[in-house]
């Protein structure tokens, strides 16, 4: 009787451990599936993104109205929402700061 009760238990436990198997490979399929969308989504966004970028730099002027330059000059949204074009190494190193203070934050 004990000999059977074990058998029982052991096979109880095999049967939940396929079920949380079959479980986990659904879950897992369900997130192949969202990772997919959202990177397609990432992707549309960051084509947008760019589209806005090149239309916003094709107005450009400077103060000889001769056409900003992009590879020269990047856009800056500052914190309180007011933007700026700056030359690039200084979005670079303002960057920088940045990513510095949100790894403090971080901590």
């Amino acid at each position: 009787v004990a000999a059977q009760k074990c058998r029982k238990r052991k096979l109880n436990a095999i049967l939940n451990l396929e079920e949380d198997v079959c479980n986990l490979q659904t879950q897992k399929e369900s997130l192949k599936k969202e990772h997919s969308q959202c990177s397609k989504s990432i992707n549309q966004i960051k084509q947008k993104l760019n589209n806005l970028y090149h239309d916003i730099f094709s107005r450009l002027r400077d103060d000889q109205g001769r056409p900003v330059n992009p590879r020269q000059y990047a856009i800056h949204c500052s914190s309180s929402g007011s933007v700026f074009i700056i030359p690039k190494h200084l979005a670079k190193s303002e960057q920088k700061q940045g990513n510095r203070k949100e790894q403090k934050q971080k901590k």
